[in-house]
């Protein structure tokens, strides 16, 4: 690839558009032109081309990286994290932000505190990678006396979504509120292991992600990030490599919000393909028929099917 060559994707997510990831289901929807035309696999962009999504031009981003944005917001109980306009209380109509951004990862509805919010596709994609075990600080309120039992066991790891969860550091702050260092970013995940050990989360608001601390930002607040916490967190994911495994989606494509709604939906329609096209593997192994069990819920949220050999 010549150096003034971009892969599609890049172009697009450095553009700020949307994460890399949004990205490629937006060029296998055939949504993406190149110079009026959708383009073929593994077409790269080359400087003049004109790159639209959905008719809409799409700008390449400045080579000195000048234009990218990157904050910190303190979300609000009751905002929700989509990009998704239509949506009654969305982050990106609650910021108000002149440019277009959207979030790194996602707080639920019920919860406040921490979030980033960028242009930068491409650090969406290294923050959320599987293997960057960044600490996120939270800070949780629950409905009875805290035990040590409770902290023990919170720290060591709780069943829930068919797994357990990672030890993590747990930290009593008075009799109903505790601290949590995690390094997961599992669907509900403080709110599962409460409710797993008989409590209930009240209040939880995200104090910290990696060397970024909330620190005197209101509700409802936002600020740019420094340069040094910037550096701080472009070193910390600069080997990242690996595909991202969460539950989050900073862009809606309807397709995928269904399949995040409905897993099983999806999971089944990927079995039964995976049956049809290994029909002679199961032949061979004497299968009789193949049970297709309740969906078992997996780490990241979702529902897969057990595929039961009998005889």
């Amino acid at each position: 690839m010549s150096i003034n060559e971009k892969r599609l994707n890049k172009y697009i997510s450095d553009s700020g558009y949307c994460s890399r990831r949004f990205a490629d289901k937006l060029i296998e929807n055939n949504r993406v032109t190149i110079n009026g035309k959708v383009p073929e696999l593994g077409t790269k962009v080359v400087p003049g081309d004109k790159v639209c999504v959905d008719g809409m031009e799409i700008k390449a981003s400045a080579s000195n990286h000048t234009d990218r944005i990157y904050i910190a917001y303190n979300k609000p109980i009751g905002i929700t994290c989509t990009t998704e306009r239509h949506v009654k209380g969305n982050i990106i109509d609650a910021i108000g932000h002149s440019k277009r951004i959207f979030p790194i990862g996602r707080l639920d509805k019920p919860s406040e505190g921490l979030i980033f919010l960028t242009s930068d596709g491409d650090i969406v994609n290294k923050i959320l990678r599987a293997e960057n075990a960044h600490d996120k600080e939270y800070i949780v309120t629950v409905d009875q006396p805290i035990s040590e039992r409770f902290v023990e066991r919170m720290s060591k790891g709780v069943p829930i979504l068919g797994t357990i969860t990672k030890p993590c550091v747990v930290t009593p702050e008075s009799k109903f509120v505790f601290r949590i260092i995690l390094t997961q970013g599992l669907n509900r995940q403080i709110r599962r292991m409460c409710e797993y050990l008989g409590y209930e989360v009240t209040k939880l608001k995200r104090a910290r992600i990696m060397n970024v601390e909330l620190g005197k930002l209101r509700p409802g607040q936002w600020r740019d990030l420094t340069a040094s916490e910037l550096a701080e967190i472009t070193t910390a994911v600069a080997g990242s490599r690996k595909t991202a495994i969460d539950d989050d989606f900073t862009e809606a494509e309807p397709a995928v919000v269904e399949a995040a709604k409905n897993p099983e939906i999806a999971d089944i329609k990927h079995a039964s393909k995976t049956i049809e096209s290994n029909a002679d593997k199961f032949s061979k192994r004497k299968l009789t028929r193949i049970d297709v069990k309740k969906p078992a819920v997996t780490a990241t949220g979702k529902k897969r099917l057990s595929l039961k050999k009998s005889t």
